[in-house]
């Protein structure tokens, strides 16, 4: 269950990211109000996650689903780079998160 927690806290951590480009600095109020209430399900998942999961990989694994989210949609839905080299890196912190799945066991 802790990696359910994991994946859909990425999930949000993704979710806020992006809805955070649409607040505008917080003069945005529902962009606004939806960054918080993402932000704080993403934390609160990953809490619930690390009652089980080592912390350096629930952080790990967090970070990189938020970053691997964000980077793709910031290539879908506004228009960011899609280069060889960044793709590759893309790719790099999928094999980190599978890795760190495949090693690690709950504590």
């Amino acid at each position: 269950m802790a990696w359910i927690y994991l994946v859909v806290a990425g999930l949000f951590e993704v979710g806020w990211a992006i809805d955070l480009k649409y607040t505008e600095g917080f003069t945005r109020l529902w962009p606004s109000l939806w960054t918080g209430a993402s932000m704080a399900l993403s934390l609160f998942l990953l809490a619930q996650a690390l009652r089980t999961l080592p912390v350096g990989t629930g952080n790990a694994v967090w970070t990189g689903i938020g970053s691997l989210g964000t980077a793709i949609l910031g290539i879908v839905l506004l228009g960011e780079s899609r280069d060889a080299l960044r793709l590759l890196c893309l790719v790099l912190i999928v094999a980190g998160i599978v890795g760190l799945k495949l090693v690690t066991q709950p504590t």
